[in-house]
């Protein structure tokens, strides 16, 4: 380290941790520090506390996990196998559950061809025995998560329920799978078996209605929107949390006096009145956003 740069705060602060963790203070899987408790006992910033835990990210030593926060990261397993052994217990299944684990923990952009064969203790060649490419793959995944998120025959009875019941298995796929929101389009759809079910079964819960095909459509299209947009939402909060280490509650913190003085300015009496978990539970939100859209399809169909 450069002599001038080691008087820098966030590098201060990673130096300490990264001792405790070295010394085996902080053991794999453990938590380390939050920004919150490390603003507290070095007192520094909110952004010098981010910016430390990033350097250590950096340098391999801890992870951000979704619901858990930045904890020290585990050292790979060593293979007792033989490269040739591996490859030969290779399969296309095997390779799918990889990159589903992978894009799970740390996003879809981290479950390269490259990672995933590393994982495995192969070379990134022998996947292209099994897969095109990285589409393939990216299909395959897709193909995956909605095979294991399906829709029951018959269902509930009544419309409503059946796309209650849709609506709520899209948002269980999509929050289990946050990378899932960047593959599925609502304009250009991936024509898989899995996804297409899905869309097959919530315009059949539709077909007694007085509507017309093309209102059918547009009503599967208008909830699929609501769940994937609510959904995006989450993705882009779980890539920030992974990217900072700052939870959603710790990046309010860190503009606490910010907000506090646009409220109190007089300029935004609304805003301020406002429950902050009102904004922030998105379970909550999704419910009360399908409750209102089906109200008024609800209304449309008794006024006619």
């Amino acid at each position: 380290m450069d002599p001038d740069e080691s008087d820098r705060p966030y590098l201060r602060v990673a130096g300490a941790i990264r001792s405790r963790i070295v010394s085996g203070d902080l053991r794999p899987g453990e938590r380390v520090p939050s920004t919150r408790q490390v603003v507290r006992d070095f007192g520094v910033a909110m952004a010098t506390a981010t910016r430390a835990l990033a350097v250590l990210r950096d340098e391999g030593l801890v992870v951000t996990r979704p619901g858990s926060g930045t904890v020290v990261r585990s050292p790979e397993p060593p293979s007792r196998r033989s490269p040739r052994s591996r490859d030969r217990d290779l399969t296309t299944g095997r390779i799918v559950a990889t990159g589903l684990a992978v894009a799970d923990a740390e996003g879809l952009e981290a479950a390269s061809m490259r990672r995933i064969a590393a994982e495995l203790g192969v070379a990134p060649m022998s996947l292209y025995r099994y897969l095109a490419g990285r589409e393939e793959l990216e299909h395959l995944l897709v193909r995956a998560v909605f095979r294991a998120h399906p829709l029951p025959e018959p269902g509930p009875a009544g419309w409503r329920a059946k796309l209650e019941l849709a609506c709520r298995v899209q948002w269980r796929a999509y929050r289990r799978h946050p990378w899932l929101p960047e593959l599925v389009s609502l304009t250009r759809p991936l024509l898989l078996p899995e996804a297409m079910s899905h869309t097959e079964w919530t315009l059949k819960a539709l077909a007694r209605l007085d509507l017309s095909p093309a209102e059918r459509a547009r009503e599967v299209i208008a909830l699929a929107s609501l769940v994937r947009g609510l959904a995006a939402s989450a993705t882009a909060e779980t890539r920030a949390e992974r990217e900072t280490g700052q939870a959603n509650d710790q990046w309010w913190v860190a503009l606490d006096d910010e907000v506090r003085g646009l409220m109190a300015s007089g300029h935004y009496p609304q805003l301020a009145s406002v429950p902050e978990r009102a904004v922030q539970d998105l379970d909550a939100l999704l419910e009360h956003a399908m409750a209102r859209h089906l109200d008024g399809l609800a209304a449309h169909l008794a006024g006619r």
